[in-house]
This record gives C-alpha cells, structure tokens and sequence, in this order.
C-alpha cells in the first residue's frame, strides 16, 4: 500500500491506490480519492463544515483538557504535541448543531490525536453530550474513527470510560432518543467495544476497518479467519452494521433518517 505522501505541490499520492490527485480536487470530492474511492480520514473540523448547517454549531465543554494522573513519561508531551498538530484540546469535538435544518447533539472523534483513542476527557464528554441530548430532547450522532484503544498513560480512569459512556447509551435508549454511530477510517478497540457499537443505527463509510483488535490478533485465538473479516463489507453482510454509505451521501442519509424516526 502506497502512502499518503506529497507528490507535488497542491497534490499528494492516495495511500490505496498510488495516484496523484490534486488537493482542490479532493477537498471538493469530500476527501474520496477519484480513482479508487479510498476514504481519507477526515478530521473532526472538517466533518462538521460537511455536514451541519453553517453557523448552528454550537460546541460543549471547549476546554475540557487532559491531565496526566500516572505522570507517564512524555504523554503531557506528546499531548502537546497533537494539540498543536491538530488544533484539538483532546480526540474529540461534541456540541448542538442543525442538519438541514433538524437540530441534533453530534460528537465527533478524531484520529489524527492519540488514534481516536479512549481517555477520561474524550469519555467524559461523550457522556455529557448524551444527557444533554437528553436533557433536550434531541437525536445523537457520533461519529468514531479510532485505532488506539484505551490509553494506558491515564489507567483505570481511561479504561472506565468504557463503562460510562455505554451506561450513557442505554440511557439514551430508555428516553427513546435516536442514537446513530457512524464509523469511518478506523473503529477499533475500546471505542468500538462501547459507545460507537451501541447506536439504534450504525453506519461506516466503505472501506472502513471493524474490530476489537488489529488484523494480527487474529493469531490470538488459534483460528483461521476469513480475509476481510474486519471490513464494512463484512460486517454489513453479517448484520454487525446497518449499511455503508458513501461520504458524499452521508448528509442527505442522515437527514433523512432524522426526518423519519423524528
């Protein structure tokens, strides 16, 4: 697999199929390589200017930042570091927003910080923005993109997120408030083993990996797995997923999912 490098400037090869594609191309193709139709991962800005309505964004606990509770070596640094790479506070964007014109409570994980992974602050404000879509009534979608599992540099209080996000779930479910997980890039490990496998709907993008562990941890279990057994494709066809829809129909499907179960 080719990577994802600069080919010249204002273009870069696709990481699936090696091609050239120019940058104003693909920002206009939602970030869908042309050729293949490989789905670059998308970052947490980006899938909102996507999807809600412009200036109805209205963003939950904007600073609430990550502490270092097991003072392990180098994480308030590489903390730092992917604050500034990526303009986050930590792996994870939550607020109120409008979808044509449907207002919703979206939260929305971003992997280009720790992998998406489970920390206290990503969990804890999963969670709030579940009671607050509670609180007032209104539909939930999160989308997940994670490779990184649970952080071990913050412990048990990372690993319980687990717990408290999914008892937030079932929350949502005995208020009878629509929950839709969409899953892109990578849904993988904790984040897959709690809130984004627990939606009443769960969508992936094509191409998007499914599992609890990576591709090699299938030699953990002395068993001969199917190849693409951690796909959407899979997943879809044995009823693990609702459906796949391209990026560039994910607005116009979501809506109109609102508009029904609303």
């Amino acid at each position: 697999m080719a990577r994802n490098t600069v080919n010249i400037e204002g273009s870069f090869n696709c990481p699936e199929c090696g091609k050239s594609i120019d940058d104003e191309e693909l920002l206009k193709n939602y970030k869908v390589c042309p050729f293949c139709n490989y789905h670059n991962p998308v970052g947490a800005q980006e899938r909102i200017s996507m999807l809600l309505d412009p200036g109805t964004f209205i963003e939950y606990d904007p600073v609430l930042n990550t502490s270092d509770p097991l003072n392990f070596p180098l994480y308030k640094e590489r903390i730092k570091k992917d604050q500034k790479s990526t303009g986050l506070v930590d792996a994870v964007i939550t607020g109120k927003g409008e979808l044509n014109g449907i207002p919703l409570v979206i939260g929305i994980t971003d992997y280009r910080f720790r992998m998406g992974s489970m920390g206290s602050v990503l969990g804890e404000k999963i969670t709030r923005c579940m009671e607050k879509a509670i609180e007032e009534n209104l539909p939930v979608i999160i989308f997940s993109s994670s490779g990184g599992g649970a952080r071990m540099q913050e412990g048990m209080l990372s690993l319980m997120q687990m717990a408290k996000t999914s008892a937030s779930s079932k929350k949502l479910r005995k208020a009878r408030i629509l929950y839709i997980n969409v899953l892109s890039f990578k849904s993988f490990a904790g984040v897959m083993a709690s809130f984004a496998g627990l939606g009443h709907i769960i969508i992936a993008e094509p191409g998007t990996q499914i599992g609890f562990t990576g591709e090699r941890g299938r030699s953990s279990i002395s068993q001969e797995l199917p190849e693409g057994f951690q796909t959407a494709k899979f997943m879809v066809e044995r009823g693990m997923i609702d459906m796949i829809v391209e990026r560039n129909e994910m607005k116009s499907v979501l809506a109109d999912l609102l508009d029904f179960f609303s």
